[in-house]
């Protein structure tokens, strides 16, 4: 074996020698505790490795090296493993993996293993190790993954979707835009809430709750569901409110209607984009009977995290009951359910992320026509928040430090925590920054403790959409292991527009 002199270990004990590289080890496959040993530390010393905050399957630990030729292993629940995307060789001790560090950091030689080529996924602080570009999805295989997606999703209807109990709320259009975000702020943050605590966690599944602000619109004039209020509504409100030159006050907040509010935005969207039919005035519904695939494809082309399902048993659509609200989580369920034992049939699944065409990510130096990533620092308004989540039509922004790793991320839905003691009465959106926005909703909006949802690029579509369809998830951020620096960005939708091919 390799072993190491006594200067290297996990830590610097301040023994003199040759200079120690901190060098990040990741295990990104799971586990209730997982070590890590090596030539490093003489193969007797168990290092124990924690779980990345945000992502509970990756564990790392950073160790300092000495230069050269490394072998390591990883002890994983009690039994030994190695990474095999990482360079392997065969040893004394089994098939380890290995690390090169070169003595000269500014040159940095690839370690390449005569018995396998070099496929490290290793990230080091000070140290970058080269790894073989991933090799892209065919085209025939992806063909054939959307064919079987898509002929699933043809076969089967918003039926399926509808739960055996479930809680789904309407709102008057003639209730005031006040109470109406109030409502919404309660749905929300009641979801949340239920969703920390396990032993009441079936309540929230029971009552079907979405902890999406999102609710279809009843005109009792007209007998007929006319529309949605959603936290787009809000955030064109706010903006308004916060316009020198609006019409609509405070005040006046108390008593407009959402009817008034809606005849409103038509002219306010004219104002933003010069083209009021880009927010449609009809509702965007499905049937009971409608096929899966037509309920995506109306979410994703009306570009809303749901559609009402509304039944009428009269031909001319009077007296409609409103059965659910669909969503692209819901769907995602379905899809995985069905192809659980036979993942196979759908190659897609086991490719990596960062090999498929999926989800927005940061450009890379010299590439061009390619969209990129809004994201913002902590420091930044919560004016230009809103701003970007309208003009740039994204529905959140990953918040990040200087060296754009991940702190967090503010979505449309965390408006709603403004509704909380009237607290948008009380403050200027160009003065409020978005770390004192995010404080508002700290407790709340968050899934196990956590308000990052995030994946790895070398993570599976079958590992994302897993997560994805998990309640309240609704994206996805990817970040490079260890620095949490931002490499993308996955939605519900985009992986709906990879499956159908839209």
């Amino acid at each position: 074996m390799f072993a190491s002199g006594p200067e290297t270990g996990h830590e610097n004990r301040g023994v003199s020698g040759p200079l120690l590289v901190p060098m990040r080890f990741i295990w990104p496959y799971g586990g209730s505790r997982v070590f890590l040993t090596g030539s490093f530390t003489r193969w007797s010393e168990h290092i124990p490795m924690s779980p990345m905050e945000g992502c509970p399957t990756v564990f790392q630990v950073i160790c300092s090296l000495s230069p050269g030729y490394h072998q390591f292993k990883f002890f994983v629940d009690g039994e030994w493993r190695h990474d095999d995307r990482q360079p392997f060789v065969n040893g004394n001790y089994g098939v380890v993996n290995t690390v090169f560090i070169a003595r000269e950091l500014d040159v940095v030689s690839p370690s390449v293993s005569p018995e396998a080529p070099s496929r490290s996924h290793m990230d080091v602080d000070d140290v970058f190790i080269c790894s073989e570009p991933v090799p892209t999805i065919s085209d025939a295989d992806l063909e054939v993954s959307r064919q079987r997606a898509a002929t699933f999703l043809s076969r089967h209807t918003a039926y399926e979707l509808l739960p055996d109990s479930s809680k789904v709320i309407a709102l008057d259009v003639n209730i005031a835009v006040k109470q109406a975000f109030h409502i919404l702020h309660e749905q929300v943050n009641l979801f949340y809430e239920l969703k920390k605590h396990a032993a009441v966690k079936r309540l929230a599944q029971a009552l079907h709750l979405k902890g999406i602000p999102m609710a279809p619109l009843w005109d009792s004039f007209k007998g007929q569901f006319v529309g949605v209020l959603s936290a787009l509504d809000f955030i064109l409100i706010l903006r308004e409110l916060g316009n020198h030159g609006s019409n609509l006050t405070e005040e006046e907040l108390e008593t407009h209607t959402i009817s008034a509010w809606k005849e409103g935005k038509v002219h306010l969207s004219r104002q933003i984009d010069g083209n009021a039919s880009s927010y449609p005035r009809c509702l965007v519904h499905a049937g009971p009977y409608d096929s899966l695939k037509d309920v995506v494809l109306k979410i994703l082309r009306s570009k809303v995290a749901m559609v009402p399902i509304i039944h009428s048993a009269s031909q001319d659509g009077s007296f409609p009951q409103l059965l659910n609200l669909a969503t692209l989580s819901e769907v995602l369920k379905c899809i995985l359910r069905h192809f659980k034992h036979s993942s196979s049939s759908l190659p897609i699944l086991q490719q990596p992320i960062c090999s498929i065409p999926l989800g927005t990510w940061v450009p890379k130096i010299g590439e061009s026509n390619v969209q990129s990533l809004a994201m913002l620092r902590p420091n930044a308004s919560l004016g230009a928040a809103l701003s970007l989540l309208v003009q740039a039509d994204v529905s959140s922004i990953p918040i990040v430090d200087e060296n754009d790793s991940l702190l967090d991320v503010y979505s449309r839905s965390d408006i709603t925590a403004l509704a909380k003691d009237k607290a948008y009465a009380q403050i200027r959106l160009d003065e409020m920054s978005i770390h004192q926005a995010l404080q508002l909703c700290q407790d709340a909006n968050s899934i196990n403790g956590q308000r990052c949802q995030m994946c790895l690029r070398s993570d599976t579509l079958h590992k994302v959409m897993e997560r994805l369809a998990s309640p309240g998830v609704r994206r996805l951020v990817i970040v490079e292991a260890g620095s949490k620096r931002v490499e993308g960005i996955i939605s519900l939708s985009d992986v709906f527009r990879l499956l159908l091919g839209v």
